[in-house]
């Protein structure tokens, strides 16, 4: 890697334009040769005009978990993994910050969360007491229409929540629902698929490894900007709010797997070489047939997704209801990390795939017109470890260098087996404790421990130091709601 700032360098390749590296040293010193290889074989995949490597990159699924790939003509599932549509969201609520110091009733809540929202890998709203009913057709509806206001309605969702979305509901590859309603009804003729009423019992689930909801007091930095951009996001200083990190689940899952497969049967049965010799890398030239699938398939678990994150706060605000009567709350924000979107890059259409990826798109960008955040830009949600925070920024113009794009969180340091091979139990739950952060965990796993992660301060003075975003807030843990199974995406 070639520095070419203090936060900021280029990866060159043998045969293409080089990649666009954003991290400090110290950061860039945390990328092993197979992220710094997997992004090399991305750049040079057909199609391909940008990537992008962001302070989080580390090993991923073909492309780096941490990377933005971008291409005109061509469409890449590995970029955008197996967990489609992963995503944060925010909720802020009314109550201020003394309301949850008594531990007790925190754990109330935690309670009253795991009640309504079940977690672990392959858990629904059946191993829970007070969760939403989602029977086969609503889930046929939810999956084609996303956040509609029907659909809301009927699982209890606030509608204006939906302005508070990146992608309220996503269409298919020819910008039609009508095309998702006909790939769902071929989709449901496969084998693959005959789960999909099970999968539907996974909506309002939080799943296992790296996904979690976490209990947060709202701290806004203290100067003028931060103050006025909070205000228009919602954010409410020293009061409480929840963060909520998951995905598509098991139908996301599903769908994904079941176009790798296709998609690498069709790469050897037509003898097409493979990307760098990668299977994980298959790709389809769009306008095809083979792209027109894989498009719907995204956008259907896209709007699982979608409406699982709402749910979820729905059931939070409800349990937060049960314990302290009055609670009141709105959501600031739900935005993607494994999405591929249309956007314009460089004056062209093209497909932005973000894997492990935030959307950084400042104020008076085009694509903001008509929303809440046109003059600001829109937040942006980075989680970072329980003891040491997460962070809410805004970005600024120099966002363009890495396609108006920033990293997902702090990206792994550790490997799970690792991790759970070298770190200490007794001194995670201590630390913890010490900080007075509870978990409805019994032992908080370890390969979720913040050891397992890089320096989040420096991975955001990476941002910051590359001009892609500002800090508006951090967000200070008190309780985190986890499972101890391995990552979803």
């Amino acid at each position: 890697m070639i520095p070419t700032g203090d936060a900021t360098a280029i990866l060159p390749t043998s045969s293409t334009a080089p990649i666009t590296v954003i991290g400090t040293a110290a950061i860039r010193d945390t990328f092993d040769e197979v992220c710094l290889q997997q992004a090399i074989n991305s750049r040079q995949a057909p199609g391909v005009t940008d990537v992008v490597l962001n302070p989080d990159a580390h090993l991923g699924y073909g492309a780096p978990v941490g990377c933005v790939m971008v291409s005109p003509t061509h469409i890449y599932p590995g970029p955008v993994g197996v967990d489609i549509k992963c995503s944060m969201s925010l909720l802020q609520l009314d109550l201020p910050a003394d309301a949850i110091a008594d531990r007790r009733t925190r754990r109330e809540i935690i309670s009253a969360i795991c009640q309504r929202t079940p977690t672990g890998a392959g858990k629904g709203q059946r191993s829970v007491p007070k969760s939403r009913n989602v029977n086969r057709t609503l889930g046929r509806q939810l999956v084609v229409q996303g956040a509609s206001a029907d659909v809301c309605q009927q699982l209890g969702i606030p509608s204006e929540w939906a302005d508070r979305c990146e992608d309220a509901f996503h269409l298919g590859h020819d910008d039609s629902a009508e095309a998702l309603d006909i790939r769902l009804a071929t989709l449901l003729e496969q084998r693959h698929m005959s789960n999909f009423s099970d999968k539907m019992a996974q909506l309002g689930s939080y799943g296992g490894g790296n996904h979690f909801g976490e209990c947060e007091v709202v701290e806004v930095d203290d100067n003028r900007r931060a103050r006025e951009v909070a205000e228009t996001f919602g954010l409410r200083d020293g009061k409480v709010a929840f963060l909520s990190h998951c995905g598509s689940r098991g139908f996301g899952h599903n769908l994904a797997s079941g176009q790798f497969n296709a998609l690498q049967s069709k790469f050897s049965r037509w003898d097409i070489p493979l990307p760098a010799g990668d299977r994980q890398l298959v790709y389809a030239p769009l306008g095809t047939d083979e792209a027109n699938a894989y498009l719907d398939d995204m956008a259907l678990g896209a709007n699982f997704a979608t409406v699982n994150h709402l749910l979820i706060n729905a059931l939070v605000l409800e349990a937060f209801q049960e314990v302290i009567p009055g609670t009141t709350g709105s959501l600031v924000y739900f935005i993607s990390h494994n999405i591929a979107r249309k956007e314009i890059v460089n004056q062209r259409p093209a497909w932005v795939h973000r894997k492990g990826a935030t959307r950084a798109f400042p104020g008076g960008h085009f694509e903001l017109r008509d929303t809440p955040f046109a003059q600001t830009g829109h937040p942006i949600l980075l989680p970072g470890n329980p003891r040491d925070g997460s962070a809410v920024m805004v970005a600024d113009a120099g966002a363009e260098k890495s396609c108006y794009s920033v990293n997902h969180g702090a990206g792994r340091v550790l490997g799970r087996r690792h991790a759970k091979r070298v770190l200490d139990q007794a001194k995670i739950d201590s630390e913890l404790d010490r900080r007075d952060i509870l978990s409805n965990c019994r032992r908080y796993p370890k390969d979720e421990a913040p050891a397992a992660y890089k320096n989040f301060e420096e991975v955001l003075k990476s941002v910051k130091t590359a001009g892609l975003a500002s800090e508006v807030a951090r967000l200070k843990a008190r309780f985190v709601i986890k499972d101890a199974s391995g990552a979803d995406d």
